[in-house]
């Protein structure tokens, strides 16, 4: 779910002072561990009191991160999350808590199924299923490849960018994600006006250390695969995020976790790539690797893209 369109529009119920999220300082990104310190307020119910991540409208990916999150909360200790599939259902706003309620779908001896609602104000922004597997050996390949060049001998964004508006455009997106980047190609939210392949690359890091819980690093991997992945379905067009007259959100998401060993906070890579467009809808896909070369996700999301004056719609 994108800042872009495909976080939610929530009814207008008023919480008290207590309820409300923290304020988010301007320029300064909330830390991972307060987005996902989760206030159990039930047994498997969970409330999120900020700050939030956005402009307008709350980052999709925040909403899944912390639903995957309050799911794993209630999960038996040794579970690891294997995969999520997220539907986006309404946009929300960033001024308010949001609670996430779980359902225990099942509680196997090797795997565990939940089921949250993420809730704002009384209105369901989002449905989220999430398994989780016990460790077990197995088989082992992969067949996809990183061949990019390492983070360490790239620019960073500020020097990368080759104008005024594009290093405006990424001191918005350091101001609201706690990450470092680097971008393998033109950054995702810069390129406009020419046709290009429908793909991009980006090495992400925390920039604050974690600690040890595999249950945060995956859901600081799941934030992260929602940021840019849509974009990636706009360079054959010439268009960006951002375009005007252009309406694009995501209508749903889905993480598949493969490597337990995963850590947020050193450097990692997702190849973006706009698989398929018409119709007004886009599939893109993302593997994600660590700076080894080992595969640690796979990533599809599909998002609906408007221009001119359906966008209105």
């Amino acid at each position: 779910m994108k800042e872009t369109g495909s976080a939610a529009q929530p009814a207008g119920m008023d919480h008290a002072p207590s309820d409300r999220p923290a304020e988010q300082a301007e320029g300064h990104p909330p830390d991972l561990d307060g987005l996902f310190d989760l206030h159990r307020w039930s047994p498997n119910g969970f409330r999120a009191l900020g700050p939030n991540i956005g402009t307008a409208r709350l980052f999709g990916g925040q909403a899944v991160a912390q639903a995957l999150c309050a799911a794993g909360r209630t999960v038996p200790e040794g579970f690891r999350a294997n995969s999520l599939h997220a539907h986006f259902l309404r946009s929300g706003e960033t001024s308010g808590a949001v609670e996430y309620q779980v359902e225990i779908v099942r509680n196997g001896t090797t795997f565990a199924t939940r089921r949250v609602a993420a809730v704002q104000q009384g209105t369901e922004l989002l449905q989220l299923t999430a398994s989780f597997h016990r460790p077990e050996p197995g088989l082992t390949h992969q067949t996809a490849v990183l061949d990019v060049p390492d983070p360490e001998s790239l620019p960073t964004p500020e020097e990368s960018l080759p104008d005024a508006r594009g290093r405006e455009w990424y001191r918005g997106i350091r101001a609201r994600f706690p990450f470092d980047m680097r971008f393998v190609g033109a950054p995702p939210g810069v390129a406009a006006g020419t046709t290009a392949p429908p793909r991009h690359g980006v090495w992400f890091r925390a920039r604050e250390p974690l600690g040890a819980d595999p249950l945060l690093h995956a859901c600081t991997l799941a934030l992260v695969s929602d940021l840019f992945l849509l974009a990636a379905a706009l360079p054959p067009h010439g268009l960006r995020m951002g375009t005007p007259g252009m309406l694009a959100v995501s209508l749903d998401h889905a993480v598949w976790f493969h490597d337990r060993a995963f850590r947020g906070d050193d450097w990692f890579f997702c190849a973006q790539e706009g698989s398929w467009a018409g119709g007004g809808r886009a599939l893109c896909r993302s593997t994600v690797f660590d700076r080894r070369g080992t595969l640690v996700a796979t990533v599809a999301q599909e998002g609906l893209i408007r221009v001119g004056p359906q966008s209105a719609r």
